[in-house]
Order: C-alpha cells, then structure tokens, then sequence
C-alpha cells in the first residue's frame, strides 16, 4: 500500500505545473513498485528460468 507521505514526495518531485495525467502515470507506477515489493517480501516470484520459459511461450 502506498503511504500519504510516499505521494506527498512524488508531488514534491513533480514540476510546478503538470497534467492530472502525469500525475497518475507517477502515483500508478508507485503503487505497482510497492505491489511488486510486497510480493517479493512473501516469495510470491519467478526465478529466472520460470520467466524465460513464460516469456518464450507468450512470445509465440
């Protein structure tokens, strides 16, 4: 989960004029960092070889 002080310093790194678009894009990314780490925290990845393997099946 993302916390109050997390998009408070991503407002703080944004320019002083920028679209709600922009915005978004920054907030969205950050929540999937923090999805992404939580995840890792609960072993709930692939090893190298396991994404190899997807990736060549959904390449095809």
């Amino acid at each position: 989960m993302v916390t109050k002080d997390q998009v408070i310093n991503s407002l703080k790194d944004m320019p002083d004029q920028f679209s709600i678009d922009e915005l978004m894009d920054k907030l969205i990314l950050l929540q999937k960092i923090e999805m992404g780490l939580e995840q890792s925290k609960k072993g709930e990845v692939y090893s190298t070889q396991e994404a190899k393997e997807m990736l060549k099946q959904w390449s095809k």
